[in-house]
């Protein structure tokens, strides 16, 4: 299997050596590199286009979230998974809004991290559940918000319903009897036509315009 090529981003050295410590440890992760700030955060990206970058926020010069943007604009296929110690308004909708594919808090276990960089190099989001339960609290206070004429089909408000649910291309292949392929048509085109970077981003647009729920 090929391993995911990992960037790890923080402006603290323990920090950054401790994870990648950890990390280098995982059969599945390669850390092909380091960066201190986000100035280097995005040349590193662009340099070693790696499958997830694990990006800091708050750093000295550009923070977490200027890095995401610009590193989603200069190369999208990169995908970018936030570690960071704060949930807070001010950073986890601008994160997630700057192309962020996960939003992590620095209290997870080993474990969480290493499935939540799996699932962000799929594509796939990955949430901290304290930021989840955040994130559905301003979505409510959202939705007020008059929701658009949507063109997206019956069958791609179906895979959307189970992208919100929180369910992998695999296992929505599953429960549609479809192939991986075609469930990843589906999510492109979701993609395309709510003109959005990410799966997150997806769900949460669709969520807060009543596209599709929880329940």
């Amino acid at each position: 299997m090929k391993k995911i090529r990992l960037l790890v981003v923080d402006d603290h050295v323990v920090v950054r050596k401790g994870l990648m410590a950890i990390l280098e440890t995982e059969p599945g992760i390669e850390v092909v590199g380091e960066a201190g700030d986000g100035n280097e955060a995005v040349e590193k990206a662009c340099a070693l286009q790696p499958d997830v970058v694990l990006m800091d926020l708050v750093m000295p010069g550009m923070d977490g979230i200027e890095a995401t943007r610009l590193i989603k604009q200069r190369v999208p296929q990169v995908q970018v998974l936030v570690l960071t110690s704060f949930s807070t308004n001010d950073k986890v909708i601008p994160s997630l809004s700057a192309g962020a594919t996960g939003y992590l808090l620095k209290d997870a276990s080993p474990e969480e991290l290493v499935k939540a960089i799996e699932q962000v190099a799929q594509g796939e989001g990955a949430l901290h559940p304290a930021v989840t339960r955040y994130v559905l609290g301003q979505i409510k206070n959202m939705l007020d918000e008059p929701a658009p004429e949507e063109e997206l089909t019956e069958r791609e408000k179906e895979v959307l319903q189970f992208m919100a649910q929180g369910y992998s291309n695999a296992e929505i292949a599953r429960l549609l009897v479809v192939s991986n392929a075609t469930v990843h048509t589906h999510v492109s085109r979701i993609l395309s036509k709510l003109n959005v970077s990410s799966r997150t981003q997806a769900v949460l647009y669709a969520l807060k315009r009543g596209i599709v729920s929880l329940d």
